[in-house]
């Protein structure tokens, strides 16, 4: 059974991923289950360069400063990196972190 989820990146971190883009429609791939599967999948995949991977991603999970909503609810509340991914999620990643 085919899941398609929406992931939308926002006050920089769309500048991460190549190409660089606010929004993105993705099939998930086999494998790809839980919220940890997905950030693993989108850094290896679409952040080739390892200084601006580490920019977005920590161990498992992704870097302190990145807010991640779930179908507009904050992820801790949703059950963290163990959420299970559903056909239609709404994934939002958010940069807190800004220069000034």
């Amino acid at each position: 059974m085919s899941r398609s989820i929406t992931l939308e990146f926002s006050s920089g971190t769309e500048l991460l991923f190549e190409p660089s883009t606010t929004k993105r429609q993705l099939s998930l791939p086999d494998g790809v289950d839980t919220l940890k599967d997905l950030i693993q999948f989108i850094s290896q995949e679409w952040i080739p360069d390892e200084k601006r991977r580490a920019l977005f991603k920590q161990g498992d999970e992704v870097r302190p400063g990145i807010l991640v909503l779930i179908n507009d609810t904050d992820y801790e509340l949703e059950g963290g990196i163990s959420y299970q991914l559903k056909d239609g999620d709404v994934i939002v990643f958010i940069s807190t972190l800004h220069g000034g």
